[in-house]
């Protein structure tokens, strides 16, 4: 079997698979401190995916080419934008909160209320 072609689809679709294995264990063996940084550096190869749909569409001489580029940029646009907003909520959660301050009541700033006094009115 020494130098036996190999259907190109056999190989595409073998890397396709490994590629879900190995995907699969490295997303769910990620602990949740980890998360937010693996997001940010997903978020900046998505922006290199943009990068080359660009290159793709602008290169398509017409037709379906330039139609499938057009695609590609607008669903990992999409993609990258979304996952910084989800990295931003994420981080959001690490920051400390600020204490809350009592809701003030309608008799805070009323006239003639004083604590712990009695108020009289003069006729």
């Amino acid at each position: 079997m020494h130098g036996a072609v190999v259907d190109p689809i056999v190989t595409n679709l073998t890397v396709f698979v490994l590629a879900i294995f190995v995907g699969y264990h490295v997303v769910w063996g990620v602990t949740p401190a980890l998360h937010t940084p693996l997001m940010s550096v997903t978020n900046a190869i998505s922006s290199v995916i943009i990068v080359g749909a660009i290159i793709a569409a602008a290169a398509g001489t017409g037709g379906l080419g330039v139609v499938i580029g057009a695609l590609a940029v607008a669903l990992a646009a999409i993609n990258t934008f979304g996952g910084f907003l989800v990295t931003e909520r994420m981080l959001e959660m690490f920051k400390k909160k600020e204490p809350k301050r009592p809701a003030a009541t309608p008799l805070d700033g009323a006239q003639g209320v004083t604590s712990g006094s009695r108020v009289t009115e003069k006729h």
